[in-house]
């Protein structure tokens, strides 16, 4: 039988919360030729972002649309419109963002080219911007005790400055200068609020001429997109968005105005004992840290 195979993964802005806490996406993504994340083969992402005509119309749509993410301060976990936190950061040094990823990702293994895991990066970001200021910031599958990645505090503290763990990831994009990422959507999400972002692997946004790449080739990449472009496609032509009120098939827009109803974000009683699992595992794996002798 000739029966046509889909690989099925969360969209760029999923839900108020995570699928590892087990909360329904509100956004999916269909590919029909493998997964995006894999720079092996080319996806039906790269071909959209390669081929696909950007009207005016839907330039606008996408310039709008990424207005509002920033004044909603909406990320693929989050919106609040809560005012920024105030961090202590000094005025004469750049402030570089490093965002922590989950071991053994499938983006990471295959996209992460030649470094594989965060201290790994940790170490390359600090050799190449000796004097920059670095934060670091968990991976929340991994800060919610759900997902491997963990690194203990004093060896993070051994290659950056801070460690970042309160407050939406749109509001840290607003108080620093550049992110330094393996394949972190948080690297698009910097590139869609204008912050200069540097990748160490290959992830869906780079090599379109919008990153600093020092990452693996991506010689089939050879169109040149702008930050609207980009959105475009990878927010608007590509995923499939649910309301989480309706449960029907709805467009972006709509799913952004629901991010300002929190009845439809109630933990279910699933979902709180998820939370209090990860807070475990958490705790022990704190313990079994502390036992062990840090190393760089």
């Amino acid at each position: 039988m000739n029966v046509p195979l889909y690989l099925m993964e969360d969209g760029f802005i999923r839900s108020m919360g995570l699928g590892s806490g087990f909360l329904p996406p509100c956004s999916i993504i269909l590919d029909s030729q493998g997964a995006y994340v894999d720079p092996s083969h080319p996806s039906d992402l790269e071909d959209m972002l390669q081929n696909a005509e950007i009207t005016p119309a839907l330039r606008q749509r996408a310039a709008i649309l990424v207005d509002r993410l920033q004044q909603l301060h909406i990320s693929k976990y989050a919106a609040t419109t809560s005012q920024a936190p105030v961090m202590n950061l000094p005025a004469d040094r750049r402030i570089i963002l490093v965002p922590g990823q989950v071991a053994g990702d499938l983006s990471v293994i295959r996209g992460g080219g030649r470094i594989t895991d965060n201290l790994s990066l940790l170490k390359e970001v600090r050799r190449h911007n000796s004097k920059a200021w670095i934060i670091y910031r968990p991976h929340p599958d991994v800060e919610a005790g759900h997902r491997a990645g963990h690194l203990s505090d004093p060896v993070i503290l051994s290659y950056a400055d801070m460690i970042h763990r309160e407050g939406s990831m749109s509001q840290l994009l607003e108080n620093i200068d550049e992110v330094h990422t393996l394949t972190s959507l948080t690297g698009f999400e910097a590139l869609i609020r204008r912050k200069n972002v540097t990748t160490y692997g290959a992830p869906f946004y780079a090599g379109w001429g919008l990153t600093t790449h020092r990452g693996p080739s991506l010689p089939r990449r050879e169109r040149k997109l702008d930050i609207t472009e980009l959105a475009a496609v990878t927010l608007i032509l590509y995923p499939i968005y649910v309301s989480p009120e309706t449960e029907q098939r709805c467009e972006v827009e709509e799913l952004i105005d629901c991010f300002g109803n929190a009845s439809l974000w109630q933990p279910t009683c699933a979902m709180k004992l998820r939370q209090k699992q990860g807070q475990l595992r958490r705790y022990f794996t704190h313990l079994i840290s502390l036992h062990r002798t840090p190393h760089a």
